[in-house]
């Protein structure tokens, strides 16, 4: 029996964090090769059904034909694996209204990940694409002789980047699939930026501004929205390398311990390396462990010719960690502190809330533009960050209640025009306990389209067959590079049977078909059902195709 088959997972596309029994940190990933393979292109049909009868549902009966659904479209829905689920999907003209398919256009289904375009498309029109956040650093107490004679107060804005994934063009990095899901399927890799970037350089500031010593303590203000947590998982104002810590195994000899490299390197965090190298074509499986939040341990085994292999363990105090870091950042720019450096963050010593703004800043941090922010959600599908949308939209508004933004969203996206009837919302991520209707998500997708910064929008998007989590499907079709669509996918084990199903498989988007026309689309698919967790990408991709015969066909 495979590990994990009894919890639920949240996927994004091609990527996954578990949840439940699986949580982030105890997920154990197995297979012999670190990449997935992608199901091969389209040669999608250009003779879109011209049948005005369907059946009610897929289920075992299957579909007989949609009306304006090519047959190539139609022949994936009718595979096996989805006999026994559901498919619905809406495709609108963008500029006709012209409705083009309708297949179960107004029922309420889970859009996993694809919530991600409600929460980052409301922050999106309050806040506005070119909007920033800056994280301050403040003093108490005054500088004599370059000694501050107080504390140092970081406060946690909601960056979600700080820094860490800055290119040189100020545009935001990411690799299609992210350290976030790295627990959950093999094939994540790390970027290139060092991720105390921003740490270091509020440290730099905070030298510059004249202190070399610091007699108080360091402290971290992360009040700015009230305890939050996704499934176990802070959603805290502040966020140091997604608050992960990344683990790169890499194969030496067999019979031999692994090599792992731990990053960032913050104390009292360490390596328990029990991870051991085995022959070419054995097992990969790996899984990061911590009982005491200072050591992690990996243990498993890696294949001699396996690539190396990312993990993360997710730390459960982020203010102490960051903490940590910046103590660490300010001595490495030459500013002595005489507070312990590992002790847990003292937020008990924090002035009243009220008054943290009017101290003196000694370092300012300025995020990335929104629009790089939500390139990066979106892109990879970021589950905290598609949170922290409706918690700095609590905020705009004058709230710490996280749950306040959602209502704020609710406002914001009414007001556009939205039908906020046939949306339900929990969270800004993607969990259980969302609906939309596909209608409602091409109704987003319009409004979106018909603003003057609609471009900006749609290059936060997944491009099929070139980024994000849709890099790797239909990278051979004639469709690739034309549809921007968010991906979601909900995961979850089958024990009785040893399988997975996947209670939904969604993607909702735009496209720019082959006839010059220009679409707003939603395709949801049930509780298909596979032998293993790779069913994940074969969905991706068969969603792909789907949408690829509609892009071929008009």
């Amino acid at each position: 029996m495979l590990t994990g088959k009894t919890s639920r997972v949240l996927v994004a596309g091609a990527a996954v964090l578990c949840l439940a029994a699986c949580t982030g940190n105890s997920t154990t990933v197995s297979s012999s090769s670190s990449t997935p393979s992608s199901a091969a292109g389209a040669n999608a049909s250009t003779s879109p059904s011209s049948a005005v009868s369907s059946s009610a549902g897929t289920g075992s009966e299957g579909l007989t034909s949609v009306p304006g659904l090519p047959q190539e479209a139609l022949d994936v829905m009718n595979q096996p694996q989805y006999a026994l689920g559901q498919w619905a999907i809406s495709v609108r003209d963008i500029d006709t209204g012209e409705q083009i398919v309708s297949l179960h256009p107004d029922t309420l289904f889970e859009p996993a990940s694809v919530t991600k375009t409600y929460s980052t498309g409301a922050a999106w029109q309050e806040l506005g694409p070119d909007s920033t956040v800056t994280t301050p650093v403040k003093r108490t107490g005054e500088v004599t002789g370059g000694t501050l004679n107080g504390d140092l107060v970081l406060v946690g804005k909601g960056d979600i980047t700080m820094g860490g994934r800055t290119k040189p063009d100020g545009t935001v990095d990411f690799t299609n699939l992210d350290h976030n899901d790295a627990n959950g399927i093999p094939g994540a890799t790390l970027t290139t930026e060092d991720p105390l970037t921003g740490l270091n350089e509020l440290a730099a500031q905070v030298k510059a501004s004249g202190i070399n010593e610091v007699s108080g303590d360091v402290i971290v203000d992360d009040r700015l929205w009230q305890p939050h947590d996704l499934v176990g998982n802070p959603v805290t104002p502040i966020i140091i390398n997604q608050n992960v810590i990344d683990f790169t195994t890499t194969a030496t000899t067999p019979g031999q311990p692994a090599s792992i490299v731990m990053s960032p390197v913050v104390a009292p965090w360490q390596i328990d390396n029990q991870v051991q190298t085995v022959e070419a074509g054995g097992k990969t499986q790996i899984k990061p462990t911590s009982t005491d939040e200072k050591t992690v341990t990996l243990t498993g085994t890696i294949a001699a010719d396996s690539a190396p292999v990312v993990n993360v363990y997710l730390f459960k105090d982020p203010a102490t960690y960051a903490r940590t870091a910046f103590i660490e950042a300010l001595g490495r720019a030459g500013v002595t502190v005489t507070a312990d450096p590992v002790a847990t963050n003292p937020d008990s010593a924090l002035p009243p809330k009220a008054d943290v703004d009017g101290l003196t800043s000694v370092a300012e941090l300025t995020s990335l533009p929104l629009k790089e922010e939500i390139t990066y959600i979106n892109k990879i599908s970021y589950n905290n960050g598609g949170e922290a949308m409706f918690c700095r939209l609590a905020v705009a508004a004058g709230s710490d209640d996280c749950e306040q933004g959602l209502r704020k969203g609710q406002e914001i996206w009414q007001a556009a025009g939205l039908d906020t009837n046939a949306v339900v919302l929990v969270d800004g991520s993607g969990l259980e306990g969302n609906y939309v209707t596909p209608n409602s998500q091409v109704q987003l997708q319009t409004i979106m389209a018909k603003r003057p910064d609609s471009q900006e929008w749609l290059d936060t998007l997944p491009i099929l067959g070139v980024d994000g989590s849709l890099a790797t499907v239909q990278s051979t079709s004639p469709s690739a590079g034309k549809v921007f669509g968010k991906t979601g996918t909900l995961a979850a084990g089958d024990a009785f049977n040893d399988r997975y199903r996947l209670p939904v498989k969604a993607l909702g988007g735009q496209m720019d078909t082959e006839g010059g026309r220009h679409f707003a689309f939603a395709v949801f698919s049930t509780n298909s059902l596979y032998p293993d967790i790779n069913g994940i990408f074969q969905a991706n991709d068969d969603v792909g195709k789907v949408v690829a015969s509609i892009q071929q066909a008009y």
